[in-house]
Formats: structure tokens, C-alpha cells, sequence
């Protein structure tokens, strides 16, 4: 649990163009304060309670909007943007769907906390505000086709156009990771995903992913129980099993992420999430892409450009801050 800025902001009166962003993880939930200038102001962590249940998760939504107005000094009544970064997507009746979350699923979180609010709230997917988060003031800022993609637990991803979230009459834009890892190999895995299917990219490029194809790949008791982290490590400090699993895995990405470029043809693809930090992959996979980019290898390099988030781990928070307050930085 992290706070930064508590009380920096007392006094700060009518606070119009203030934003406060909520980043509703399946284990973690991350709230901050962004003043009109988009510096930050205060930031709070917590463990998110979704084993005790959605009214749990609902309470602890309210609280850290309490907390939040209270290190700025701004009453409830107060005007304040408010945004949520949920692992699932808002259907058009306002039901939350496809969250990884189950309690979240069928639920009007949107709703229910306005309800105990008092005030609007903006809600949307979690790779959505990585997208807007970086497309506003971050690594894609000026691009004007960004895809974000959430390197993680899952393979969640957002795009923007011109500054602007894509969502789709379904809520489906972005859904990268519940395609079909393109060209595999005869022999390669397809493991099941909680989707239905198998074979989908998150199965394959997730953290999750990465370590059971590892197990898989060099399997015993040295490997059991391996994060993606720790292979990664491993690998970097010169571990052969570990190297190629890592290599594996950022074959697969360069394939995963060749395909978005096919069909979007994106000016930046931005990584976020756990996995976005093994810097090896921003020469790597881009090194690798023009083998399945359509013309990439032979015509001309790809233009499209690899990076890291400029926010980090507090990118997708940011975009749910700049989602509440409803005014994109350009």
C-alpha cells in the first residue's frame, strides 16, 4: 500500500478540471489524483476485495473516492471527475461483461456507484485508459493511431484514434487477446482460455502463459511454480531453459502483434502490464514482426513503432483520471 501528495492539494477550492482515476485490478486497485495540469497529486493502493464479493468491491470503490477528496480538501459537494478502469467492458444496458473479475460480471457497477456517489462516474475497460492514458501525454502523445496492449495476468488492449477511445457497438475494439495466436506451428500448444476457446493469444503471451509454457517446454521440479518475472530474470542472467522460453515467447508476441499491424496498421504499439518491463522485446519483436507483416520484409522495414508506457505501471490509472474528467490532453 503506497500513498504520494497526501494534503498537497488542501485548499485547492472549486476544483473544476480535476480528475480522479480509479484502476480496478483483479488484485490490486489503484486510485489518484490528477490536478488540470495532469500532474499527479495523490495516489492510493489497496488489495482489492473481489474474493469477498461485489458489494465489497463496491464499498471500497466509494471509500477511495473519499480518501482522495479528503487529501485535497474538497468537500462532497465539490465537483470532482471521477473514472474507473474496470478488467471487464460496460455493455450498452450498463452490465459489466467479460471481466476476469467474476463478481464484476452482470453487474451495474457504473450505476451502483453513481447511486452512492451522488455524481457522475465514467466507466470503461482498463486497456481502454492505457490507450487514452498514452495517447493523451504518453509514449504515443501525437500519434494518430495508437494500439496499447496490457502484457499481464491477461493480454487486454485499447486503441486510439487521434486522441480518441474506440469502442465499438459490441464494447469490442481491442479485444486482441481472445483471437487466435496467428501462424502457429503444427506441434504448438492451444490451451484452453476461460473464454471458450482455445489457442487465443492471452493463453499463449500472458504472464500465465509464458510460465506454463515453460513448465510445459522444460518441465520438473526446478521449473513448478516459475512467474514470468522469474523466468525472465533467469534468462537475462543467463539461464539456457529460460532464455528459450523467453525467446519463444517473444516469437510469439512478434506474431501476435504483426497481425494488429496487418489490420490496424498502427502508428505506435505501446506495452503495458508486468511483461511490458523486459526490455529486450522493444528491439526484439520488432526485429522479428517482418517475417508475418505483409510486405514488411521485403519491400520496406515496418514503420510502425514499439514501446514501453511513459506512465508505466500508472498509465492505465492516468487514462481513467483523464476518462472522469472528460477533456483529453493534446
Amino acid at each position: 500500500m503506497t500513498e504520494a501528495g497526501a494534503g498537497a492539494g488542501a485548499g485547492l477550492g472549486a476544483g473544476a478540471g480535476w480528475a480522479l482515476g480509479i484502476d480496478l485490478g483483479g488484485t490490486k486497485t489503484e486510485a489518484i489524483v490528477l490536478d488540470p495540469q495532469g500532474i499527479e497529486r495523490w495516489r492510493r493502493r489497496i488489495t482489492t476485495p473481489s474474493a469477498q464479493g461485489y458489494d465489497a468491491v463496491l464499498a471500497a470503490l466509494t471509500a477511495l473516492v473519499g480518501e482522495g477528496r479528503q487529501a485535497l480538501g474538497l468537500p462532497t459537494a465539490t465537483p470532482l471527475g471521477i473514472g474507473i478502469g474496470t478488467p471487464g467492458s460496460p455493455t450498452p444496458d450498463g452490465l459489466l461483461k467479460n471481466a476476469n473479475t467474476q463478481c464484476l460480471n452482470g453487474r451495474p457497477l457504473q450505476r451502483d456507484l453513481q447511486a452512492r456517489l451522488g455524481q457522475p462516474v465514467q466507466l470503461a475497460n482498463d486497456a481502454n485508459c492505457l490507450a487514452l492514458s498514452e495517447a493523451s501525454d504518453g509514449a504515443g502523445a501525437g500519434a494518430p493511431v495508437v494500439f496499447a496492449a496490457i502484457l499481464g495476468t491477461g493480454t487486454g488492449a485499447g486503441i486510439a484514434v487521434h486522441g480518441r477511445v474506440l469502442t465499438g457497438p459490441n464494447r469490442l475494439a481491442g479485444e486482441w487477446g481472445h483471437n487466435p495466436l496467428p501462424w502457429g506451428e503444427a506441434d504448438e500448444a492451444r490451451p484452453a482460455c476461460y473464454c471458450g476457446q482455445s489457442g487465443c493469444v492471452e493463453t499463449l503471451v500472458s504472464g500465465p502463459g509464458l510460465a506454463a509454457d515453460h513448465q510445459r517446454r522444460h518441465g520438473g521440479a526446478l521449473t513448478a511454480g516459475l512467474t514470468a518475472a522469474q523466468i525472465a530474470q533467469a534468462a537475462a542472467a543467463g539461464d539456457a531453459a529460460c532464455a528459450d522460453t523467453l525467446a519463444r515467447w517473444q516469437q510469439r508476441l512478434a506474431r501476435a502483434l504483426a497481425a494488429v499491424i496487418n489490420l490496424l496498421d498502427p502508428d505506435v504499439i505501446v506495452l503495458g502490464g508486468g511483461l511490458s518491463r523486459i526490455a529486450s522485446t522493444y528491439t526484439v519483436v520488432p526485429a522479428l514482426w517482418g517475417r508475418w507483416v505483409f510486405g514488411g520484409s521485403v519491400h520496406e522495414p515496418v514503420r510502425t513503432r514499439l514501446l514501453p508506457a511513459r506512465h508505466g505501471d500508472a498509465s492505465g490509472v492516468r487514462g481513467a483520471a483523464w476518462l472522469g474528467r472528460g477533456d483529453v490532453p493534446r
